[in-house]
């Protein structure tokens, strides 16, 4: 199962809509503290919808706790700074896709120490960086499709009509 990280999320739309996606995708969603948000906020509802009952989610109180939880836990870590495209990396199944906050991003002391590690997605010109939520999804499908998207469903559903 493919797992979320979102490092000191700021936004609860955002975190609520990677919410959902990680439903969708079976994915598992690790908060790390501290959250910009509480978790019985609205808007962290509203993003997430009616799915968030469905969630696999762990919250962690700080970054060390992350680590000493998820020992030997495989992470990549999506910033701006990386010199790899996220493409080019091979995702294990069981892979961590790490998200630093909102107007910061992952420190660089994590950063540095994982250099190897780390990944970004191209964008044009002088654009600071996509929307958290965007962004997770991009890296996370390209992900589950280096896997076959091995559990999820492949045909679509036509809700009156037929093909």
């Amino acid at each position: 199962m493919m797992n979320i990280v979102l490092y000191e999320p700021e936004m609860p739309a955002n975190t609520g809509n990677i919410g959902r996606t990680c439903v969708a995708a079976g994915a598992r969603l690790h908060l790390i503290e501290p959250l910009g948000f509480k978790l019985g906020e609205k808007h962290l509802a509203r993003a997430g919808l009616d799915y968030w009952d469905k969630l696999d989610l762990t919250v962690y109180c700080d970054y060390a706790d992350f680590l000493e939880r998820n020992p030997g836990a495989k992470i990549y870590m999506a910033t701006t700074k990386a010199e790899r495209i996220y493409t080019d990396v091979r995702y294990e199944p069981d892979c961590f896709l790490m998200f630093g906050p909102e107007s910061r991003g992952i420190p660089e002391e994590i950063l540095v120490e994982n250099r190897e590690r780390c990944v970004r997605i191209p964008m044009w010109g002088e654009i600071r960086s996509l929307n958290l939520s965007n962004a997770a999804a991009i890296v996370l499908y390209e992900a589950l499709r280096q896997n076959g998207f091995d559990g999820l469903t492949r045909q679509g559903k036509l809700h009156r009509l037929s093909w």
